[in-house]
């Protein structure tokens, strides 16, 4: 499957962004069908990262994905490719 079909983007927030910085963390819309191997997958493959854990929502917006990285990445770097900074 096409990462780029699980995960459709990147859902900032003001607590999303104290998140990134306390957690190690990023929140993306994914797919709702998706599952969280599925999203875990798809993180590493688009960002070339680990993930270690991914906790998952049902919100008005659609499903939500919160993303923990591994300690050796940094998801403000992430946040800064994607754009959100």
């Amino acid at each position: 499957m096409n990462p780029y079909d699980v995960v459709l983007h990147p859902y900032v927030t003001e607590k999303t962004m104290l998140l990134m910085e306390d957690n190690n963390a990023l929140q993306f819309a994914v797919k709702m069908e998706a599952n969280k191997k599925e999203i875990k997958s798809a993180v590493e493959q688009m960002f070339d990262v680990k993930v270690a854990k991914v906790t998952t929502r049902i919100a008005k917006e659609g499903k939500l994905a919160l993303v923990k990285l591994t300690p050796e990445y940094e998801a403000e770097d992430i946040a800064m490719r994607v754009g959100i900074f």
